[in-house]
């Protein structure tokens, strides 16, 4: 073990010390960790999506330093600790690719899709899992879950056989959703609608090869570049944003959605 990863280990056991340790670390356990892992998760893809390596890497470290706490929780526990997961972590991916690790075997990118899948299906089975679509963690993102578990679906033949038949029922989808809120039914029913839109949104994003939560977020980036660019040219005009109308907003719009395109 490298000794940066000793020091980081150290300092895990020294924040977690009941006498000189902090507080605060101190009084976590692995379900209040879980939210940090998850949004330092989210932070380090927004690093990647930006390209900055400094960034990428400050944000490796933080997740890196969710997995040290959770391991450190665990060892104090008597469960396991880290050098349990590094080792396992070995293991499934030596085991996960016998062509590399076992008997070399030149397989095409999608061959080794396949045998990746066929290895997972047979660990989960192994755990106890049963079912096409056992393992898909409930925690990812909606539309990165939903995509997932259409894909599941779709390796057993539950799938449309083109894009347009997955085109037509967003098309439907709509209309349902739609009819709910005509209708004023109950908002969990509205809710329940608007879901299954969405679903057959991350399917067809999926026949279309393309990743809905990828785009999502690429969108949450420009709209709050070009809210930013927003508030800028009211600030210039000397107007408060809370005063525009309808028109004032669009043509706001307009003005930032022109200053993006051009660069400035």
């Amino acid at each position: 073990m490298s000794a940066a990863m000793q020091r980081l280990l150290g300092v895990m056991r020294r924040l977690r010390d009941p006498q000189g340790g902090c507080e605060w670390d101190r009084a976590q356990d692995m379900a209040s960790i879980v939210p940090h892992t998850l949004e330092e998760a989210h932070e380090l893809a927004e690093a990647v999506a930006l390209g900055r390596a400094p960034a990428i890497r400050d944000e490796l470290g933080d997740l890196l330093f969710q997995v040290v706490f959770l391991a450190r929780i665990a060892e104090e526990q008597g469960d396991f600790d880290f050098d349990a997961v590094a080792t396992a972590i070995a293991d499934k991916l030596e085991r996960r690719h016998p062509h590399v690790f076992g008997q070399p075997t030149a397989l095409s990118g999608a061959e080794q899709t396949v045998a990746w899948e066929a290895h997972k299906a047979a660990e989960r089975a192994a755990e106890g899992q049963s079912g096409t679509l056992a393992g898909v963690a409930r925690a990812l993102p909606a539309l990165t879950r939903a995509t997932k578990l259409s894909k599941r679906a779709a390796r057993v033949g539950f799938d449309w056989p083109d894009v347009v038949g997955v085109r037509a029922k967003v098309d439907e989808e709509l209309g349902e959703f739609e009819e709910t809120l005509r209708d004023q039914e109950p908002r969990e029913r509205q809710e329940e609608e608007l879901g299954d839109l969405l679903f057959a949104i991350a399917s067809w994003a999926r026949h279309l090869g393309l990743d809905p939560e990828a785009a999502l977020r690429a969108s949450n980036a420009k709209f709050e570049t070009r809210f930013a660019r927003m508030e800028g040219l009211a600030q210039r005009q000397g107007r408060e944003l809370g005063a525009f109308d309808l028109d004032a907003w669009e043509a706001l719009w307009a003005e930032a959605k022109a200053e993006a395109k051009a660069g400035r």
